[in-house]
Protein backbone atom coordinates (compact mmCIF):
# COMPACT_ATOMS: atom_id res chain seq x y z
CA UNK A 1 0.00 0.00 0.00
CA UNK A 2 1.39 3.41 -0.82
CA UNK A 3 2.08 5.92 1.31
CA UNK A 4 -0.40 8.63 0.05
CA UNK A 5 -3.29 7.00 -2.66
CA UNK A 6 -5.10 9.57 -4.56
CA UNK A 7 -7.81 8.72 -6.67
CA UNK A 8 -10.04 10.67 -9.05
CA UNK A 9 -9.81 13.93 -6.82
CA UNK A 10 -11.65 16.86 -8.70
CA UNK A 11 -12.17 20.55 -7.22
CA UNK A 12 -14.39 23.01 -7.78
CA UNK A 13 -14.68 26.65 -6.88
CA UNK A 14 -17.50 28.75 -7.22
CA UNK A 15 -17.24 31.44 -8.74
CA UNK A 16 -20.06 34.24 -9.27
CA UNK A 17 -20.94 33.10 -12.90
CA UNK A 18 -21.19 29.45 -11.90
CA UNK A 19 -18.73 26.27 -11.03
CA UNK A 20 -14.76 26.02 -11.99
CA UNK A 21 -13.43 23.12 -12.05
CA UNK A 22 -9.36 23.32 -11.32
CA UNK A 23 -8.39 19.81 -10.66
CA UNK A 24 -10.34 17.00 -13.11
CA UNK A 25 -9.82 13.26 -11.55
CA UNK A 26 -6.74 13.35 -10.92
CA UNK A 27 -4.85 10.33 -9.81
CA UNK A 28 -1.74 10.50 -7.12
CA UNK A 29 0.48 7.96 -5.16
CA UNK A 30 3.45 8.53 -3.30
CA UNK A 31 5.62 5.36 -1.92
CA UNK A 32 7.51 5.85 1.22
CA UNK A 33 11.02 7.17 0.74
CA UNK A 34 9.81 8.29 -3.74
CA UNK A 35 10.34 11.74 -4.84
CA UNK A 36 8.01 12.37 -7.27
CA UNK A 37 7.75 15.55 -9.71
CA UNK A 38 4.23 17.65 -10.21
CA UNK A 39 4.89 19.22 -13.29
CA UNK A 40 2.65 21.68 -15.71
CA UNK A 41 2.32 25.54 -16.72
CA UNK A 42 0.39 27.74 -13.80
CA UNK A 43 -2.67 27.31 -13.85
CA UNK A 44 -2.35 23.19 -14.09
CA UNK A 45 -4.18 22.23 -10.79
CA UNK A 46 -0.99 21.58 -9.04
CA UNK A 47 -0.99 23.45 -6.14
CA UNK A 48 -4.42 23.40 -5.64
CA UNK A 49 -4.47 19.33 -6.14
CA UNK A 50 -2.20 19.43 -3.10
CA UNK A 51 -3.29 22.35 -1.37
CA UNK A 52 -6.76 19.73 -1.32
CA UNK A 53 -4.83 17.36 0.34
CA UNK A 54 -3.65 19.01 2.93
CA UNK A 55 -7.56 20.77 3.72
CA UNK A 56 -5.65 24.34 2.49
CA UNK A 57 -8.44 25.39 0.67
CA UNK A 58 -11.37 28.23 1.13
CA UNK A 59 -14.84 27.26 1.90
CA UNK A 60 -15.58 28.35 -1.87
CA UNK A 61 -14.22 25.08 -2.85
CA UNK A 62 -15.60 21.53 -3.17
CA UNK A 63 -12.98 18.48 -3.11
CA UNK A 64 -14.25 15.04 -4.11
CA UNK A 65 -12.46 11.77 -4.28
CA UNK A 66 -13.16 8.14 -4.73
CA UNK A 67 -9.84 7.46 -2.43
CA UNK A 68 -8.13 9.68 -0.04
CA UNK A 69 -5.97 7.74 2.06
CA UNK A 70 -2.77 8.87 3.75
CA UNK A 71 -0.44 6.12 6.07
CA UNK A 72 -3.45 4.20 6.46
CA UNK A 73 -6.20 7.12 7.16
CA UNK A 74 -8.97 8.40 5.18
CA UNK A 75 -9.13 11.73 4.67
CA UNK A 76 -12.67 12.35 3.54
CA UNK A 77 -14.70 13.35 5.47
CA UNK A 78 -12.14 13.87 8.11
CA UNK A 79 -12.86 16.60 10.88
CA UNK A 80 -10.86 19.81 11.00
CA UNK A 81 -9.10 18.90 14.54
CA UNK A 82 -8.25 15.70 13.48
CA UNK A 83 -6.96 16.62 10.39
CA UNK A 84 -4.61 19.26 11.90
CA UNK A 85 -3.02 16.09 13.86
CA UNK A 86 -2.17 14.58 10.91
CA UNK A 87 -1.23 18.04 9.05
CA UNK A 88 2.23 19.86 10.21
CA UNK A 89 3.18 16.58 11.60
CA UNK A 90 3.21 13.64 9.43
CA UNK A 91 2.35 15.54 6.33
CA UNK A 92 3.76 18.87 5.62
CA UNK A 93 4.25 21.55 3.37
CA UNK A 94 6.49 23.69 1.41
CA UNK A 95 4.76 27.24 0.47
CA UNK A 96 5.52 28.71 -2.86
CA UNK A 97 5.78 32.14 -1.48
CA UNK A 98 7.70 32.05 1.86
CA UNK A 99 7.31 35.69 2.70
CA UNK A 100 3.66 35.43 2.29
CA UNK A 101 3.73 32.35 4.41
CA UNK A 102 5.31 33.42 7.22
CA UNK A 103 3.46 35.40 10.13
CA UNK A 104 5.19 39.24 10.15
CA UNK A 105 4.32 39.76 13.67
CA UNK A 106 6.13 36.89 15.13
CA UNK A 107 9.81 35.46 15.02
CA UNK A 108 10.84 32.62 12.91
CA UNK A 109 11.85 31.16 16.50
CA UNK A 110 8.60 31.79 17.44
CA UNK A 111 6.71 30.33 14.50
CA UNK A 112 9.03 26.76 14.48
CA UNK A 113 8.74 26.52 17.92
CA UNK A 114 4.57 26.91 17.98
CA UNK A 115 5.10 23.80 15.68
CA UNK A 116 7.12 21.60 18.13
CA UNK A 117 5.05 22.78 20.98
CA UNK A 118 1.58 21.88 19.05
CA UNK A 119 2.74 18.48 17.48
CA UNK A 120 5.51 16.82 19.91
CA UNK A 121 3.98 18.47 23.22
CA UNK A 122 8.15 19.52 24.14
CA UNK A 123 8.99 21.99 26.85
CA UNK A 124 10.54 25.28 26.35
CA UNK A 125 14.02 24.24 26.64
CA UNK A 126 13.55 21.00 24.32
CA UNK A 127 11.77 23.43 21.95
CA UNK A 128 14.85 25.69 21.79
CA UNK A 129 17.28 23.06 21.42
CA UNK A 130 15.37 21.42 18.55
CA UNK A 131 14.93 25.08 16.58
CA UNK A 132 18.69 25.62 17.02
CA UNK A 133 19.19 21.99 15.43
CA UNK A 134 16.51 22.38 12.70
CA UNK A 135 18.04 25.88 11.90
CA UNK A 136 22.01 24.34 11.49
CA UNK A 137 20.29 20.93 9.76
CA UNK A 138 18.85 23.40 6.96
CA UNK A 139 22.10 25.60 6.68
CA UNK A 140 21.05 29.15 8.72
CA UNK A 141 24.08 30.62 9.87
CA UNK A 142 23.95 32.22 13.66
CA UNK A 143 21.02 29.86 14.64
CA UNK A 144 20.58 32.31 17.54
CA UNK A 145 20.23 35.48 16.49
CA UNK A 146 18.32 34.01 13.38
CA UNK A 147 15.47 32.73 15.39
CA UNK A 148 15.18 36.45 17.41
CA UNK A 149 14.69 37.64 13.39
CA UNK A 150 11.24 38.45 11.78
CA UNK A 151 10.59 37.59 8.35
CA UNK A 152 11.30 40.83 6.99
CA UNK A 153 14.81 41.27 8.16
CA UNK A 154 15.69 37.87 6.45
CA UNK A 155 16.59 37.27 2.87
CA UNK A 156 14.43 35.73 0.00
CA UNK A 157 16.77 32.29 -0.03
CA UNK A 158 16.63 32.40 4.18
CA UNK A 159 12.77 32.98 4.63
CA UNK A 160 12.63 29.56 2.31
CA UNK A 161 15.33 27.65 4.66
CA UNK A 162 13.07 28.75 7.61
CA UNK A 163 10.03 27.33 6.06
CA UNK A 164 11.75 24.07 5.30
CA UNK A 165 13.32 24.11 9.05
CA UNK A 166 9.25 24.00 10.26
CA UNK A 167 8.23 22.00 7.77
CA UNK A 168 10.52 19.19 8.50
CA UNK A 169 10.51 20.04 12.37
CA UNK A 170 8.59 17.13 13.65
CA UNK A 171 10.21 14.59 11.48
CA UNK A 172 6.92 14.26 8.63
CA UNK A 173 6.47 11.22 6.60
CA UNK A 174 5.45 12.86 3.45
CA UNK A 175 6.96 16.48 2.49
CA UNK A 176 5.45 18.59 -0.26
CA UNK A 177 7.54 20.98 -1.88
CA UNK A 178 5.05 23.65 -3.60
CA UNK A 179 7.86 26.15 -6.08
CA UNK A 180 10.18 25.66 -3.64
CA UNK A 181 13.36 27.89 -5.69
CA UNK A 182 10.95 30.13 -7.43
CA UNK A 183 12.53 33.93 -7.19
CA UNK A 184 15.73 32.47 -6.15
CA UNK A 185 18.85 33.02 -7.89
CA UNK A 186 20.62 29.98 -9.29
CA UNK A 187 22.87 29.23 -6.83
CA UNK A 188 20.58 29.59 -3.76
CA UNK A 189 18.06 27.54 -6.29
CA UNK A 190 21.03 24.62 -6.45
CA UNK A 191 21.29 24.87 -2.52
CA UNK A 192 17.90 24.65 -1.62
CA UNK A 193 17.43 21.56 -3.80
CA UNK A 194 20.32 20.10 -2.48
CA UNK A 195 18.93 20.39 0.88
CA UNK A 196 15.72 18.69 0.20
CA UNK A 197 16.81 15.65 -1.81
CA UNK A 198 19.15 15.16 1.07
CA UNK A 199 16.92 15.32 3.82
CA UNK A 200 14.76 13.09 2.63
CA UNK A 201 17.98 10.47 1.88
CA UNK A 202 18.35 11.06 5.66
CA UNK A 203 15.09 10.83 6.78
CA UNK A 204 13.77 8.42 4.42
CA UNK A 205 10.76 10.34 4.18
CA UNK A 206 8.39 10.88 1.03
CA UNK A 207 8.73 13.84 -1.29
CA UNK A 208 6.51 15.53 -3.53
CA UNK A 209 8.14 18.39 -5.87
CA UNK A 210 5.98 21.09 -7.21
CA UNK A 211 7.41 22.83 -10.49
CA UNK A 212 7.25 23.59 -13.71
CA UNK A 213 11.41 23.35 -14.62
CA UNK A 214 11.70 19.94 -16.22
CA UNK A 215 15.79 20.48 -15.23
CA UNK A 216 14.70 20.16 -11.79
CA UNK A 217 12.79 17.06 -12.78
CA UNK A 218 15.51 15.58 -14.54
CA UNK A 219 18.06 16.23 -11.13
CA UNK A 220 15.92 15.11 -7.98
CA UNK A 221 13.23 13.24 -9.00
CA UNK A 222 12.22 9.32 -9.26
CA UNK A 223 8.84 9.71 -11.02
CA UNK A 224 7.19 12.38 -13.20
CA UNK A 225 3.34 13.28 -13.17
CA UNK A 226 2.07 15.66 -16.20
CA UNK A 227 -0.49 18.22 -15.34
CA UNK A 228 -2.50 19.91 -17.71
CA UNK A 229 -5.48 22.30 -17.38
CA UNK A 230 -6.57 20.33 -13.90
CA UNK A 231 -6.07 17.11 -15.63
CA UNK A 232 -2.85 14.23 -15.48
CA UNK A 233 -2.16 13.53 -19.17
CA UNK A 234 1.55 11.47 -18.37
CA UNK A 235 2.92 9.27 -15.82
CA UNK A 236 6.14 7.81 -16.47
CA UNK A 237 9.51 7.02 -14.46
CA UNK A 238 11.88 10.35 -14.80
CA UNK A 239 14.20 8.38 -17.62
CA UNK A 240 11.77 6.55 -19.56
CA UNK A 241 9.43 10.30 -20.01
CA UNK A 242 12.58 12.34 -21.02
CA UNK A 243 13.37 9.35 -23.51
CA UNK A 244 10.10 8.86 -24.75
CA UNK A 245 7.71 11.02 -24.30
CA UNK A 246 4.29 9.78 -25.54
CA UNK A 247 1.52 13.05 -24.66
CA UNK A 248 2.14 15.93 -26.94
CA UNK A 249 2.15 18.36 -24.03
CA UNK A 250 5.40 16.64 -22.70
CA UNK A 251 7.12 16.84 -25.44
CA UNK A 252 6.82 20.14 -26.41
CA UNK A 253 7.70 20.80 -22.26
CA UNK A 254 10.84 18.72 -23.01
CA UNK A 255 11.56 20.62 -26.27
CA UNK A 256 11.55 23.74 -25.12
CA UNK A 257 14.15 23.05 -22.66
CA UNK A 258 17.30 25.39 -23.44
CA UNK A 259 19.86 22.48 -23.84
CA UNK A 260 17.40 20.61 -26.26
CA UNK A 261 17.39 23.46 -28.79
CA UNK A 262 18.44 22.82 -32.28
CA UNK A 263 18.08 26.66 -33.59
CA UNK A 264 18.73 30.20 -32.04
CA UNK A 265 14.90 29.78 -31.00
CA UNK A 266 13.30 28.16 -28.24
CA UNK A 267 10.46 26.58 -29.14
CA UNK A 268 7.42 27.42 -27.49
CA UNK A 269 3.95 26.23 -26.88
CA UNK A 270 1.34 28.32 -29.09
CA UNK A 271 -1.89 29.88 -26.84
CA UNK A 272 -2.44 29.33 -22.74
CA UNK A 273 -3.78 27.47 -20.65
CA UNK A 274 -8.00 27.09 -21.30
CA UNK A 275 -9.83 28.93 -18.40
CA UNK A 276 -13.59 28.58 -16.99
CA UNK A 277 -14.88 30.01 -20.34
CA UNK A 278 -12.84 28.58 -23.31
CA UNK A 279 -12.30 25.10 -22.10
CA UNK A 280 -12.23 22.79 -25.41
CA UNK A 281 -14.96 20.04 -25.79
CA UNK A 282 -12.43 17.53 -26.64
CA UNK A 283 -9.04 17.30 -25.64
CA UNK A 284 -8.14 19.90 -23.39
CA UNK A 285 -4.74 20.65 -25.21
CA UNK A 286 -6.33 20.27 -28.66
CA UNK A 287 -5.85 23.86 -29.53
CA UNK A 288 -2.01 24.28 -28.84
CA UNK A 289 -1.42 20.89 -30.48
CA UNK A 290 -0.02 20.50 -33.72
CA UNK A 291 -1.03 17.16 -33.99
CA UNK A 292 -4.90 17.85 -33.25
CA UNK A 293 -7.72 17.13 -35.38
CA UNK A 294 -11.87 16.57 -35.36
CA UNK A 295 -11.57 13.55 -33.08
CA UNK A 296 -8.91 15.30 -30.54
CA UNK A 297 -11.43 18.06 -31.35
CA UNK A 298 -14.66 16.90 -29.77
CA UNK A 299 -14.23 13.72 -27.98
CA UNK A 300 -12.34 13.88 -24.49
CA UNK A 301 -9.64 11.16 -24.57
CA UNK A 302 -9.60 8.61 -21.91
CA UNK A 303 -5.86 7.99 -20.11
CA UNK A 304 -3.92 4.92 -21.31
CA UNK A 305 -2.46 1.81 -20.55
CA UNK A 306 0.69 1.92 -18.23
CA UNK A 307 2.76 0.99 -21.25
CA UNK A 308 1.76 4.23 -22.91
CA UNK A 309 2.24 6.50 -19.21
CA UNK A 310 -1.24 6.93 -18.64
CA UNK A 311 -1.35 9.15 -21.35
CA UNK A 312 -4.46 11.19 -21.78
CA UNK A 313 -4.49 11.52 -25.39
CA UNK A 314 -6.37 9.92 -28.59
CA UNK A 315 -2.78 9.39 -30.62
CA UNK A 316 -0.02 8.72 -28.04
CA UNK A 317 3.59 10.08 -29.68
CA UNK A 318 4.57 6.32 -30.05
CA UNK A 319 1.77 5.14 -31.81
CA UNK A 320 1.79 8.36 -34.16
CA UNK A 321 5.13 7.64 -35.13
CA UNK A 322 4.75 4.26 -35.82
CA UNK A 323 1.26 5.45 -37.87
CA UNK A 324 4.25 7.69 -40.09
CA UNK A 325 6.81 5.35 -40.11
Amino acid sequence: MPLLDIRNLSVDFATASGQFRAVDGVDVAVDTGEILAIVGESGSGKSVSMLALMGLLPWTATVTADVMNFDGTDLRGLSARKRRDIVGKDMAMIFQEPMSSLNPCFTAGFQIREALRVHLGLDKKERHARAVELFELVGIPAPEERLRAFPHQLSGGMNQRVMIAMAIACNPKLLIADEPTTALDVTIQAQILDLLTGLQKDTGMALILITHDMGVVAETAERVSVQYAGQKVEEQPVADLFETPHHPYTAALLAALPERATTRHLPTIPGVVPGQFDRPQGCLFSPRCRYSDETCRSVPPEPRDKAMGYARCHYPMSAKAEAEA
